[in-house]
């Protein structure tokens, strides 16, 4: 039987903080005490937010931590020609459609929905895809994309899950409101998410169920807050016939007013922890984690 593997994948947009301290931490100690495999993963699909100067402080952060991981690193930007290539199967398989709605547009048409009454959102808050581009016809897409206008390409929520029916997943944590062992999973609560883009061939979504796969991540340890897009995983893993790992979604760390820690809000760098003399060890009790 193969050793189980663990996995940390950081995106190199901003400082590592004590959030991020806790996912690390806890990988590498599971994968320790299992006799496992610790790979670290730098997702770094965003060339407009990813710097080297974060990918370089990635690895000072987790080495003051003690953590040791494999090499070499897996970073997503050397791997997007398998992100096309899932892509283009979703293409084949009638799933995907471009949607040429900007931002703007999307705000609008949401705005008029919900002056009409109510209009749902997601897990994270965001508002559901409210456009009919899934309803345009052959040549008017090829107008569209003659025209030179930026796409997005949106999964087709609603035939996805026909093609695949009920899903579910193991949890080894624990979901936001206590959910634990088999869980069904309900992708249709995203609507029809983007998988790609114009100018970039993947997203978050569609690149760390690929990337999980090929690096054999038996275990994904990460935070309860994204522990509903599991469910946007789970069906991409049964579109795609990837493997299905474990799950396990752990508490976040909070600050004072109760809100997840985030690069967004500058919350307080490791780096600047350590420059104040912050111990590693300290580090791991601050995150209720047991003293190496």
């Amino acid at each position: 039987m193969s050793p189980p593997v663990f996995r940390f994948a950081p995106s190199p947009n901003g400082l590592l903080h004590l959030g991020h301290a806790r996912s690390a931490l806890l990988n590498f100690d599971l994968a320790h005490a299992r006799g496992g495999r610790f790979l670290l993963r730098i997702e770094d699909i965003d060339a407009s937010r990813c710097r080297p100067e974060y990918e370089q402080a990635i690895y000072e952060d987790l080495g003051w931590l003690g953590l040791v991981w494999e090499q070499p690193v897996r970073r997503q930007s050397e791997h997007l020609a398998l992100y096309r290539d899932a892509i283009a199967r979703l293409t084949q398989q009638g799933l995907l459609y471009p949607a040429f709605e900007s931002r703007a547009d999307i705000a609008r048409l949401v705005s008029e929905k919900e002056r009409a009454g109510s209009w749902p959102r997601d897990p994270d808050g965001a508002p559901l895809y409210p456009g009919h581009a899934g309803q345009l016809s052959g040549a008017e897409r090829e107008r569209w994309r003659r025209s030179g206008a930026p796409y997005a390409l949106r999964l087709d929520m609603a035939a996805a899950q026909a093609r695949v029916g009920d899903l579910t997943w193991e949890e080894l944590g624990m979901g936001p409101d206590g959910e634990t062992g088999l869980v069904p999973a309900r992708p249709e609560q995203w609507g029809d998410v983007i998988l790609a883009r114009k100018d970039t061939p993947t997203s978050y979504h569609l690149s760390v169920v690929i990337d999980d796969a090929l690096q054999g991540v038996s275990h994904v340890v990460r935070g309860q807050d994204l522990f509903h897009a599991t469910a946007v995983h789970r069906l991409l893993q049964a579109l795609l016939g990837l493997p299905q790992p474990l799950y396990r979604h752990h508490p976040l760390v909070l600050d004072e007013a109760g809100h997840k820690l985030s690069k967004s809000t500058r919350a307080t760098a490791l780096r600047d922890l350590r420059a104040a003399g912050m111990t590693p060890s300290e580090v791991r009790r601050q995150v209720s984690l047991a003293v190496a």
